[in-house]
């Protein structure tokens, strides 16, 4: 078993930067890629962005070049940089890890992000 235990989020404005970082325990060997989804209200989960084991990274088109997902040596600390926030990036933001092939799949209890003047 995985728990993932998010911390960040709050509010800022148009322009501003938030930072969010997820911290994984338990059965850490398991993990291949971790990485943030979100969820605006009335809108599906979508992928935000992802980080593997060997340190590949991939981003959604609507975050690239403003957003950065990096991950600590231990490999149990994953962070995503939110710059030039705009207030379409409202949302619960998740993270999520996951063994290879996406087996077996862990989600946090989520954290609030809220863009707005």
């Amino acid at each position: 078993q995985v728990q993932l235990v998010e911390s960040g989020g709050g509010l800022a404005q148009p322009g501003g930067s938030l930072r969010l970082s997820c911290v994984a325990s338990g059965v850490i060997a398991s993990i291949y890629v971790m990485g943030w989804y979100r969820q605006a209200p009335g809108k599906q989960r979508e992928r935000v962005a992802t980080i593997t084991r060997d340190d590949s990274t991939n981003y959604a088109d609507s975050v690239k070049g403003r957003f950065t997902i990096s991950r600590d040596n231990a490999k149990t600390t994953v962070t995503l940089q939110m710059n030039s926030l705009k207030p379409e990036d409202t949302a619960v933001y998740y993270c999520h890890a996951a063994t290879i092939f996406a087996l077996k799949n862990y989600w946090g209890q989520g954290t609030q992000v809220t863009v707005s003047s």
